[in-house]
């Protein structure tokens, strides 16, 4: 994606920022272990984790905070389960109309490989729809979607998945520092 030509200035802003994000959150990701994938530094951790059948499922959606309790913490294995499936991958679900079969979103690969290699693909599924948008699209209202999406345009969308992946990215990134002092 990134040497693609587009015209649109608004699009090819968009897609530049998103194309920076992706190269330093990939980075950063590089020869990620299955230890550090599933690494869970405190107790309670939100994980994705295998079921009876084997297969790799995320338990908890979306962590509730609670007053009398510290926000829940969730491992690396989850913060990409939830930059892929819950955010990328759920906006080309809810907000265009040539939508893939993906199967089962709460299913996420075991390993930290496979993870990797999933995010890259709802990655590339989000950021393709929005490069054939075009500024006209971009800055009209979607039209569909839930809650009160439908009135927004596709460029607050995008500017919303790119919050979602810088801070989710920017945490995997400082779990994997954490992780490579852990009892130094």
């Amino acid at each position: 994606m990134a040497d693609m030509i587009v015209p649109d200035p608004v699009t090819r802003d968009i897609l530049a920022a998103f194309e920076n994000v992706r190269f330093r959150l990939f980075e950063r990701m590089k020869d990620l272990t299955d230890a550090e994938y599933h690494w869970e530094p405190v107790g309670d951790c939100i994980s994705i984790r295998p079921g009876d059948n084997g297969v790799f499922r995320v338990a908890t959606l979306i962590p509730e905070s609670s007053p009398e309790a510290p926000d829940p913490f969730t491992t690396i294995a989850w913060r990409i389960w939830h930059i892929g499936s819950l955010c990328l991958r759920g906006y080309v679900i809810h907000f265009f109309e040539d939508v893939p079969e993906f199967g089962d979103r709460h299913e996420w690969p075991g390993t930290a490989q496979e993870g990797v290699q999933a995010l890259a693909e709802d990655w590339e599924h989000f950021i393709s729809r929005i490069a054939a948008l075009g500024d006209k699209r971009l800055l009209a209202p979607i039209g569909m979607g839930p809650g009160g999406w439908a009135d927004e345009t596709y460029l607050k969308l995008a500017l919303h998945a790119l919050k979602e992946v810088t801070h989710h990215g920017g945490e995997i990134g400082l779990l994997r520092d954490l992780y490579l002092r852990e009892g130094v």
